[in-house]
């Protein structure tokens, strides 16, 4: 029966004092751990107890940090995907925006050559082909989580029931994703395939849409997921409800809720794989609070499969 425990809980503070701000998704880089920020355009590089800064986009327009309050929310880069990807032999990780505005268009590969080093691609041509293949304007895109399973990424995007629109996925081949983001082909060529919709359901009349993904061991993919009251892809609202989701290819075994962290709802938007054991897995997981002065929290989890 799927279960879930939080083994730890960790407010996440770089080195000089500053909240990690809008944690969005979390894969494994090095003896570490790299974590997005979705308003910021640098991530949090956590190792041998440390939180380190590593700038994944120049800046926009001259700012780093991105906030409705400063007006500048529409320049933020949205990294809401990271997934742990190969380069050249060597491990990295791929960032991914969500899409709905061409800032939000971009990827970042970060891969370690005795320091972090980054590479940025314009993929709005590949954004574009995926809005056409699930049938969404490009401006209404919330690419939110993906997981690599062989030579396939399996990109998840965020629904939103209010307006109609289900959580889905498309499939991308990964070796022409990673082509396209080093300049070996144009985004234009990678094409989407096999959209597959999900019903996770809903909590007080909010439906549960997908906010990341990790592939499991076994070839299951665990999805976490969020009710959020909001009208489009771009606004936040209040959030009501969160829980993981078990898949087995196109179908939803399990939604489980997940339980309050200090009591509040923990908004999970990044999932990681830490190990595993017999009939279950830990996972390392980020939580958005959606305020930038609050560090966004890291959690431990156990989940019996």
């Amino acid at each position: 029966m799927l279960r879930v425990e939080v083994e730890s809980v960790r407010s996440l503070r770089f080195d000089d004092g500053d909240p990690v701000r809008a944690a969005s998704a979390v894969a494994p880089l090095g003896d570490g751990w790299l974590v997005a920020q979705d308003d910021a355009a640098s991530a949090a590089w956590l190792r041998n107890g440390r939180v380190e800064r590593v700038r994944v986009l120049p800046p926009v327009e001259g700012y780093d940090v991105f906030s409705s309050a400063a007006g500048t929310k529409h320049l933020k880069p949205d990294l809401e995907a990271a997934c742990p990807v190969e380069r050249d032999g060597r491990a990295g990780v791929l960032l991914l925006g969500s899409g709905s505005t061409p800032r939000r268009m971009r990827a970042a590969l970060v891969t370690l050559q005795d320091t972090p080093h980054v590479v940025v691609a314009d993929l709005s041509p590949l954004y574009a082909a995926v809005a056409r293949l699930l049938e969404r304007d490009p401006m209404d895109l919330n690419l939110e989580g993906a997981s690599p399973a062989g030579d396939v990424l399996r990109w998840f995007a965020r629904g939103n029931l209010a307006a109609g629109v289900p959580s889905a996925s498309v499939d991308v081949d990964l070796d022409q994703l990673m082509a396209a983001v080093v300049g070996r082909v144009d985004p234009a060529d990678v094409q989407p395939r096999t959209p597959l919709t999900y019903d996770l359901g809903e909590v007080e009349g909010v439906g549960l849409t997908v906010t990341d993904a990790v592939a499991l061991p076994d070839g299951r993919v665990l999805l976490s997921a969020a009710a959020e009251d909001t009208p489009n892809a771009y606004d936040d609202g209040p959030v009501v409800a969160a829980a993981l989701a078990l898949l087995d290819g196109d179908h939803v075994l399990k939604v489980l809720p997940l339980p309050d962290v200090h009591g509040k709802v923990a908004k999970v938007e990044g999932l990681a794989l830490r190990d595993s054991g017999p009939g279950h897995v830990r996972l390392l997981a980020v939580v958005d609070d959606d305020d930038p002065e609050r560090p966004s929290a890291c959690l431990e989890l156990r989940v019996w499969l």
